[in-house]
């Protein structure tokens, strides 16, 4: 009465080996860096480089993560973890995202606080502040020179586009320095932080939100569930769909299961064709279908009870 078809286009890394080595110095890079700034920021008392270190350190989390996952799509599922251990790429983009955000809650109070007070004694320290925020903008554009030479990967583009964004973020930081040494702007130190901040809490925001929804097994941003429906009901012999459900299994991978409702005697060729027309428009790696003949989707509405959803 019906049929089941489960493939899966994700068992395997699209992150070539080399980059495991890019990954690691990448970390390792920053990580020392992380320690230089928040040293020295916390030394000559600057929000703006201490601001920055904290962006840093998401930069590191990030590295970790991407790392993460594409180690976390070669561990096989096992008869007590059917799908892996994709999952853990979600949990740790949600509280990195928290941490985050309170993190970077706090240096706004403290910023906004400085400022209110007049506490802003930093002109003599703004050569330390340049140098610091000098070596920030060397060691990440060094990173991201390291993930520069493959564009088609998605996860390797993303550790590029981050860094050389930081990048940028540290130029700021020494401008700032430089107004404060030169034209005696101790004010721009805590303002400059607050811009920081709000940069990446804007950015962590949506990165939150995401890993949230995730969580809670909610449609991927990248797919609109009704262009899915849409999609499967108008394959040739499908006639209804129903039961559809789509989440991501991991931060990289999408997964969908539906009842497929069909009159057609050539199962292998509408499963093939719903299939690779899921992957090729909407990235859905993970498909299960299971057939059914409209006789038995009816029998199927009327007893919900056994898995069926009348949807």
């Amino acid at each position: 009465m019906s049929q089941t078809h489960d493939h899966d286009h994700g068992g395997h890394s699209h992150t070539p080996a080399n980059f495991n080595r890019a990954f690691a110095i990448g970390i390792v890079l920053n990580v020392v860096f992380v320690a230089i700034e928040a040293f020295y920021g916390w030394r000559v008392n600057s929000l703006a480089l201490l601001a920055d270190a904290g962006h840093n350190l998401s930069d590191v989390a990030g590295l970790v993560l991407a790392w993460g996952g594409a180690l976390a799509v070669k561990l096989r599922p096992n008869a007590r973890h059917t799908y892996g251990w994709r999952r853990a790429t979600i949990l740790a983009a949600f509280a990195n995202a928290l941490l985050l955000l309170l993190v970077m809650g706090g240096l706004v109070w403290e910023a906004i606080g400085r400022l209110m007070s007049g506490d802003v004694s930093l002109q003599e320290q703004g050569v330390t502040i340049m140098v610091v925020a000098g070596i920030g903008i060397v060691i990440n554009t060094a990173t991201a020179l390291l993930f520069i030479h493959d564009g088609d990967d998605l996860n390797i583009r993303g550790a590029f586009l981050h860094m050389a964004a930081d990048a940028l973020v540290s130029v700021g930081v020494v401008v700032a320095g430089a107004l404060t040494l030169w034209m005696g702007w101790v004010w721009l130190d805590p303002v400059v932080s607050l811009g920081i901040a709000g940069v990446i809490l804007w950015s962590t925001w949506d990165l939150f939100k995401q890993s949230l929804h995730m969580l809670f097994d909610g449609v991927p941003d990248s797919v609109d569930p009704v262009a899915v429906r849409r999609l499967l009901q108008g394959l040739p012999g499908a006639t209804d769909v129903h039961d559809l459900h789509v989440w991501a299994m991991g931060t990289s991978q999408i997964a969908l299961t539906a009842h497929l409702v069909t009159d057609t005697t050539d199962t292998g060729a509408l499963l093939q064709e719903a299939e690779q027309a899921l992957h090729a428009h909407f990235g859905i790696s993970h498909v299960t279908l299971q057939l059914e003949t409209p006789a038995y989707a009816r029998i199927c509405g009327l007893r919900p009870g056994l898995g069926c959803q009348n949807e």
